[in-house]
This record gives C-alpha cells, structure tokens and sequence, in this order.
C-alpha cells in the first residue's frame, strides 16, 4: 500500500525522489523518507506526516543532497508500527551501510526480528521492513554480493514485499524483487527508475519492464541483470506505459477528486469506445474468451471485490442476473479468501478491481483459478498482477485515479458490467433484441446526461451548505439503486468523515428508523420505475419521525415537493442505467460537504488509493 521510487543515473536524484512520492502520495501519507549515497556513505532523510515535510528537511540540505545520482524513496502507509519518523521508510541496519525500502508485510519478521536480535542487531522501529535491513547485511557479509545477499534473504522471508536495496561500498548499485507487491523498472538513456507505480515514473520514461514475483533486477547506470530467486538469467520484457504525464494535473480544479468527477463523462465514452458502436451492433469485448457453448454451461458466476469495487460488482450482480437469468454471488475478497472455496469450471469468476493489486482480490481469484474456474477481470490496469492472471479481461479504460476516493473508476467498472452483461444477453439470447437496443442507446446517451448535471451543480453545492454540519447520513434506495446508497454513503465518510451509511429502504423500518430525528438528514434515491412508489412510501415514513429529508430523483411529480426539504434532480433516464446517472451527484455532494468542512479531499486520513497487503 506505501509507494517506493528509485532512481540510478547520471542526474541529481533528489527531486526525481521527490517528483515521484509525490505522485505516489495516494498510496499513503504517514509518514516519508529517501536514501541517497553521497561521497561513498549511505544518507537518511526521514520525517512524520505529509511529504511535505521531507520536503523541507531535504530543501534545508539541498546543496548537499543534489551530489548523489542514486537513490530511494518510500511514501509510508502504516501497518506494522505507529506513522514516527522513526518507523518512516527507509530503514537500515546497525552498521548503517544499507538502506532498504519496502511495500508489503513480511509476515515471519517476529522470528527473523527474534534470531537477528540473537546475533546482536539492534532493532530501532516497530517495523516489520527493519528485518530485512538486518537480515540483507548479514547475507552481505557472508557473500560481498548485494545481489546474492537480496536473493538469500528472501529465501527466508515470508509474505509480500516489493524491496529496494542499496549499499553503501555497492555505491552504482540498486537491488530491487518483489513478491506479491507491484514494482517495475522505468528504463531511460544511461539512467533507470524504480516504482511501485506508473505515476511515479511517467514524466520521464515511457519504457518500463514489470517485474513478476520471486524475480531480482540489478540496476547500475548502464546496466540491468534481470534473474530469479534460483539465479537462472531472465530476458527482460519491455513495455510501452500507455499514459501522459498530463493525468497527474489537476487541469485548474481545486483538487483531483473534482477534476475526475467532471471527467466521466469522456470515461464512459472511453469504455464504450470500440465496444457498442451502434445499438444495432452487438457488443465487441475481445478480450473476453468464452463462447457461446461456454456461457451456456455456467451455472454461476461469482464476484469479488472491496471497496467500491464491491458496490460496482453489486450492480454487476443485478443486471446479469436481470438480463440473463445466471445466478450471481458477490462476497468481499476479504471474506471469501478465508472460508472453504467453493467454485470448479462451471463458474464464472469475475474479480474487480481499479488497481489490478488489490492483494484480497489477488488471493481469491488465484484460489477459484486453483479449482478450475474461469477467471475474468475488470481493472483500470491491464498491466496489474490481477490483469495477469485472467483468462479474460474488461478493461475499463478509466486512465490515472489520483484522489484517493474512487469516482471515475467506479463510473468506468459500472459500464463495463452493463456491456458486460449486454454481451453475455446476447449470446444466451436471454433478452429482446428490442430491450437490449433500449439498453444500447441509454448507454450510448449517458455522457450528454452526466454533462447536464455536471452543469447544474449549484442546487448540489446549496444541498452539502446546508447539511454539512450532520453527524450521521442515511442513504436510502431499493433495488438496482441499493448500491448506490452504498456508494453514496462510502463517499461521504471516506472524505468528509461524517458517519454515513447505505440502507435498503425497506429495511429503514426493520431497526434503523430508531435513529430517526430532526438532526437526521435522510437521502432517498428516487428514480421512476418499478419501486418508485415502495421508496417514497418509505420516504414518507422517514418523515414521520422528523428525519430531514433530501431527494435524488428524476420524477416531475409535484407531491414529492412538500416531503422534501433539499431536492437534487437528475434526467430522465431508464431504472435498469440510473445507477451510472445517479451517483455523480452524491459525489458531488461529499465533495461540497468535505470542502465546507475543511477536510483534505484527495488524502483523506487513515486511507490509500491501492490497498495492496490483506
């Protein structure tokens, strides 16, 4: 979950650390630090808090720290001890030569930490990564080879690590591998880059080679070594990034949050560019391998997600299951991992995820792939770990997600189940024709209609004014807007901390209605269709026992007027779409509510964008 850079060449490697933590600040925000060899001797800069805070040590010791041309660099989220500078990254052993950083939990690093302290290290942290300092410097002395050294004490090393090693006598030299954590090598002209992501590296190479698990690249300025943990020599595969620097601007808005919620709009053009072209054509998803006699045998499909992932696969489960009759489980990889699994070669298993290194879904979608099931992925990058191993693939074409709370990348999951389950209609033929060209056309439609409430936000901006100062929010809806709700309240408490949660409007009265006061705001989604009347019966109760009420709706119905305190209006739109419609206001609404309160939008506390360790 923390962010790792690197860099090795003829530059000054400061601000090429500092550039890139700075793009990787969504991945945590604990706590900071570099690594650089200046005149042949390893030197730390570590601090608390926000990277700005590195940022002012280092600029105190600017001229000195501008010598070295290789580094590494750590933007911390914590697990294994408090966010201290002492437990900042990088971490070093006693002798104070080596320098490592390090994404991941080792999870054997009590008896590492008990058998180093025999031999007599000295442990400073709480962390788990200053085991791996230790143990790298005892493999150094027994070898005088880093590479050899890296290599050893990873043979002892349980659970995931992505690792960045250097060594003061080795003074052109950086050792990188991983494990179950992303990591990948930018490749320059006589200098190479290190990263536990793309941002991190984009604005100056466009080359890049992943590395897989249990892999070890060695890095000097002109040179890169490239073998396995059984010293067998590998042959690099080098990859074009597909992204422009351009992504990491705020483009103007006030934060990324805002600015990648104004551009859903193009993303769901995006998705469905080159897959529904006209709504009499049928839906084209390459990179989906099973066929006709394939989609006919399942007798399940079952997903699995976190976060706002999870609502997404939510509204999977509704529409496949309305458009083509195949049952659908969804379970958060978190649960699923550790119960027995229950799937074999008629199941369809569809993990999502916006990172591709979500390490819960990693885990489960290897468990069902272990038993025989087909694996399909839907991720914002097909070169993840997750995109890896699929049998098929959805890509969703959302581009970079700064802001650590989803927004266009749950747009971009959204329409690519309803292409999915489009797809899968049509070749079941579970559904008219003429229902799936309505269906079509909504989707093709949407980005005008997401731009008209994107252009009337004022009546939004009024709503989160005048209920900002809540404590506690209930969303409410029924049916295929049920994880909306969901999504709704995640959005609200994940950034303006405020104690939001989602119900089913027909459980409002099955012990949530207790909590009902004046001081309670209560959101209805109210989208015209089949369970209209149901939400507003269960609106009306709400207001029965003075909850303050708001509407999310698209009705022209007068009534609804007096029952409602705040309305928000959204466009016409189909019930089986409204949930790609409905949840742009609702984040909006916690984006205006958090501004109101001050918080930190894109860095919300105690949160990172890519939660890569269970």
């Amino acid at each position: 979950m923390c962010g790792i850079v690197g860099y090795i060449g003829s530059k000054s490697a400061l601000d090429i650390l500092l550039d890139g933590l700075t793009n990787l600040e969504y991945r945590g925000y604990d706590s900071a630090g570099i690594a650089v060899n200046i005149d042949g001797m390893v030197e730390l800069y570590k601090a608390e808090g926000k990277l700005q805070n590195l940022k002012d040590i280092t600029e105190a010791n600017r001229t000195h720290i501008t010598k070295s041309t290789i580094g590494i660099g750590h933007i911390r989220w914590a697990t294994h001890g408090a966010p201290t500078t002492i437990n900042a990254h990088p971490h070093s052993c006693n002798c104070g030569k080596i320098a490592v950083v390090h994404n991941g939990i080792i999870e054997n690093y009590k008896e590492l930490r008990e058998n180093l302290e025999k031999q007599g290290c000295v442990f400073r942290s709480q962390t788990d990564t200053e085991t791996v300092a230790h143990l790298v410097a005892h493999k150094y002395a027994q070898t005088n080879d880093l590479t050899e050294a890296v290599r050893l004490a990873t043979k002892e090393i349980e659970g995931a690590y992505a690792l960045c090693v250097i060594h003061q006598d080795v003074k052109d030299t950086i050792v990188a591998t991983r494990r179950n954590a992303p990591l990948l090598v930018g490749i320059g002209e006589g200098e190479y880059y290190l990263a536990s992501d793309v941002p991190a590296i984009i604005q100056h190479t466009k080359k890049a080679m992943y590395i897989d698990d249990n892999q070890i690249v060695t890095l000097t300025p002109n040179s890169m070594k490239y073998i396995d943990t059984d010293k067998n020599v590998l042959e690099p595969k080098i990859e074009h990034l597909p992204w422009e620097p351009v992504a990491l601007s705020k483009m103007g808005y006030k934060h990324f949050m805002l600015k990648e919620i104004h551009e859903q709009p193009d993303v769901v053009r995006n998705v469905l560019s080159g897959k529904l072209k006209a709504i009499d054509e049928k839906i084209k998803l390459d990179e989906v391998t099973l066929n006709a006699n394939d989609f006919k045998n399942l007798t399940r499909i079952q997903i699995v997600a976190c976060g706002t992932s999870l609502h997404a696969a939510m509204i999977g489960k509704y529409i496949i299951e309305d458009f083509c009759g195949i049952p659908v489980d969804v379970e958060p990889a978190s649960e699923f991992i550790y119960r027995r699994t229950i799937t074999d070669k008629n199941t369809l298993v569809i993990g999502v995820s916006q990172s591709g290194e979500t390490a819960d879904t990693i885990t489960a979608v290897r468990q069902a792939k272990a038993l025989g099931s087909h694996i399909l992925i839907v991720t914002n990058r097909p070169d993840s770990t997750m995109a890896r191993e699929a049998n098929s693939l959805v890509p969703v074409n959302a581009g970079i997600e700064v802001s650590v709370a989803a927004t266009k990348s749950y747009m971009a999951q959204v329409i690519s189940f309803y292409l999915l389950a489009i797809y899968m209609a049509e070749v079941k033929e579970s559904m008219e024709l003429s229902e799936l060209n309505k269906l079509k056309h909504e989707l093709i439609v949407l980005p005008q209609k997401i731009e008209e409430v994107l252009a009337h936000k004022e009546s939004i901006k009024a709503c989160a004014k005048r209920f900002a100062n809540a404590k506690d929010f209930i969303f409410i809806a029924r049916g295929i807007n049920f994880p909306t709700a969901l999504e709704g309240a995640l959005k609200l408490k994940e950034i303006s901390y405020i104690n939001a949660t989602g119900y089913t409007a027909g459980e409002l009265k099955h012990g949530p209605i207790a909590m009902l006061d004046e001081s309670m705001p209560v959101l209805s989604i109210l989208i015209t269709g089949k369970v209209y009347e149901k939400i507003l019966s269960n609106s009306e109760e709400a207001k029965a026992r003075n909850a303050r009420m708001i509407a999310l709706t698209n009705s022209t119905d007068e009534k609804i007027n007096d029952l409602f305190e705040a309305i928000i209006r959204v466009p016409e739109i189909d019930e089986l779409v409204s949930p790609a419609l409905a949840i742009v206001p609702l984040q909006l609404l916690a984006y205006y509510i958090a501004e109101f309160l001050g918080k930190d939008v894109d860095q919300p506390r105690n949160l990172a964008k890519s939660v890569t360790v269970e």
